[in-house]
């Protein structure tokens, strides 16, 4: 990669003939306190944890966990750590990290649950180098959760940070080769795309996982997709 821009916001490099910027902390730092509430994909990741859980303790690493704001939504039988590269308050099981530049880790440990939601959006090129170290740090019998967007949608919009906008398919493709996809569910359906805002509408769309032919691939505002460890 051939560095063409430098700035305290972010870095551009040059891939192929255009140009994707990678922002650094002090952009994160501002854009993730607007996930300190609860939204609603974040309900429904948790949902579908606590549901992965069932009840027993076990470990459960955040990927790019923002102000950690699922913490608080999960059970207190998970134990939680978070990784993200501008952490708002240290604490013990937070830990910062440039994912550009550093592997995706949290000391030695190994996790039962890895999730990873709106963050394969951000980072380009890295996409299976990512992947390949979730997969090294997943427990055999663990889950990855992980979100993506669906850049298929009727009424496509593309958040101007996004430096990795690809379709569905080439993104599950290349899941695939590092995990064994168990379950691909929409986080909401929704005629313009963007995430429910109304309460009726959230309520309904965190308990409906299933895709429904053409509808989901036209209205589906982001999937979750289900993983087990390919071995």
């Amino acid at each position: 990669m051939n560095e063409v821009a430098q700035s305290g916001r972010g870095r551009s490099e040059a891939l192929g003939d255009h140009a994707v910027r990678y922002y650094k902390k002090d952009f994160w730092a501002e854009e993730n306190l607007k996930y300190a509430r609860p939204h609603h994909r974040l309900e429904k990741s948790a949902r579908i944890v606590n549901k992965l859980a069932r009840g027993r303790e076990c470990s459960l690493l955040d990927v790019g966990c923002g102000p950690a704001t699922l913490m608080r939504l999960i059970s207190s039988k998970i134990n939680y750590y978070g990784i993200d590269i501008a952490i708002q308050q240290s604490a013990p099981n937070l830990m910062e990290a440039d994912f550009l530049k550093t592997p995706i880790r949290f000391d030695d440990k190994k996790f039962d649950i890895i999730v990873a939601q709106g963050f394969f959006e951000y980072i380009g090129e890295f996409q299976s180098k990512k992947f390949a170290e979730v997969a090294s740090i997943l427990k055999d019998n663990g889950t990855f959760l992980v979100s993506y967007v669906n850049f298929g949608h009727r009424a496509r919009a593309v958040y101007w940070p996004y430096s990795n906008v690809r379709p569905l398919s080439e993104f599950r493709a290349s899941l695939e080769r590092h995990f064994i996809v168990q379950r691909q569910l929409p986080t909401s359906h929704n005629w313009k795309h963007g995430e429910p805002g109304k309460k009726l509408v959230k309520a309904a769309n965190r308990y409906f996982d299933l895709n429904v032919p053409v509808i989901s691939r036209k209205l589906a505002v982001e999937y979750f997709f289900i993983c087990s460890p390919r071995r």
